[in-house]
């Protein structure tokens, strides 16, 4: 055995081992991320509730950025690096080497660190350049998995449409991106509005329900005694007609028609969750899948209520609530569940929930009624900062485990 490499079981921490396979770096990143970008949100809650910190003026609205923080530099680090991952393994190609998905990790890496220390520091030209950042990083991983849907398409092979479904919500992302770099060159404030939009109904909820359309019945399949995988791909189809749709009349400021869309996700999704949960006994791990896709009819149930309610003459009577039934209910729970799933999968360790796993996803259900019910409350920011408090007390200890164990051989002393 090579006694320098890194991969070897008694090599201990190595930075190194973050360039071995693509998870690990950009999970690397996105864990980080999970904890940098709510720690400035708090404060940024702290400062706009009792101007106490007097964070530096001149920069971007704080709201915007926090949006386009968590949509474009939190989440995604996490699904490129499962991503580039699993393209290659799902149609039989080789796994991608450090130069296809390093630079990825690095610019999206370098984009959040910016965009951070340009609101903390008043330099709205570090946030240019995290944003710029992020555009080639993005870009390039976007250009890598290009590769590898083009390498089946060569071979005779597929073609793998979740594959092509999760690269098509990649490429708005690429457009999302551009949009807000406009807005900060200058362009009006239209550019934020859409990046933003683009990020929850083209990019993540696209990319986290492809993914959960393909992994969920296969997990539940391979743990579950009689278990029979249903995962027709006119589902996928459907939703991003019905995805695409809500947006477009977002777009439009017509939240008030977007309820019949709205109560078809609802029902649609519930009707999914139905036909994939386990009858039989299942793993904690693999319940959690399915306890946190439950979020997604929730929060379709609370737009299509907003939207019949104002279509009605009445008010925005949910306000963002149900944005953060998605945000935080959907996507956080589910990534808590996937990537502690993948992590101790690809790490050898055992595939189940550990302490630190349950406490995250426990306590990030009861964040996200707290930042639903903030809505409704007079005094807004004071439960936004609870709910962005109860974040970083739910993520601390799952961060800083995935961390190290992101720098630490695997433990079954296998490389990888």
């Amino acid at each position: 055995m090579n006694r320098n490499d890194p991969s070897r079981p008694e090599a201990g921490l190595s930075l190194a081992l973050l360039a071995v396979k693509p998870h690990r770096l950009l999970f690397f990143v996105g864990a980080l991320n999970v904890l940098l970008a709510m720690s400035w949100w708090l404060l940024w809650l702290i400062d706009a509730r009792w101007h106490a910190i007097h964070l530096p003026t001149g920069t971007p609205f704080g709201g915007w950025i926090h949006a386009f923080v968590m949509q474009y530099q939190l989440f995604p680090p996490f699904m490129f690096g499962f991503l580039m991952t699993t393209f290659p393994r799902w149609m039989g190609f080789p796994d991608l080497k450090r130069a296809h998905y390093v630079p990825v990790g690095l610019g999206l890496l370098g984009g959040q660190l910016s965009v951070i220390a340009g609101m903390l520091a008043g330099i709205v030209h570090l946030v240019h350049l995290g944003v710029v950042l992020s555009i080639l990083g993005w870009g390039y991983g976007l250009f890598q998995l290009l590769g590898v849907l083009l390498a089946e398409r060569r071979a005779g092979k597929g073609p793998t449409w979740h594959a092509w479904s999760c690269f098509a919500a990649l490429g708005f992302g690429l457009v999302g991106l551009l949009l807000m770099a406009a807005s900060l060159h200058g362009a009006g404030p239209w550019t934020v509005f859409v990046s933003i939009k683009l990020g929850t109904f083209a990019v993540l909820l696209p990319i986290y329900t492809t993914v959960a359309h393909r992994m969920f019945p296969f997990f539940a399949g391979n743990v579950v005694h009689g278990y029979r995988p249903w995962r027709p791909m006119g589902l996928v189809a459907a939703l991003w007609a019905l995805l695409l749709a809500h947006l477009t009349l977002e777009l439009m400021h017509a939240n008030a028609w977007t309820w019949p869309i709205d109560a078809v996700l609802a029902l649609g999704s519930a009707h999914v969750l139905f036909r994939w949960w386990p009858r039989g006994k299942s793993p904690a791990i693999l319940w959690v899948l399915f306890a946190g896709f439950t979020w997604l009819p929730i929060a379709f149930t609370l737009f299509a209520v907003q939207s019949a309610v104002l279509a009605a003459g009445g008010e925005f009577i949910l306000g963002r609530g149900p944005q953060h039934a998605i945000y935080i209910g959907f996507f956080g729970s589910l990534l808590v569940a996937m990537v502690t799933r993948v992590t101790l999968g690809h790490s050898g360790r055992p595939i189940e929930m550990s302490k630190v796993a349950w406490f995250a996803f426990a306590l990030l259900q009861l964040v996200a009624v707290t930042r639903i019910a903030a809505e409704a409350t007079p005094d807004t920011y004071l439960w936004q900062m609870v709910a962005a408090a109860g974040w970083l007390v739910a993520f601390l200890p799952w961060a800083l485990r995935s961390l190290s164990i992101y720098l630490h051989p695997r433990a079954d002393g296998k490389p990888g």
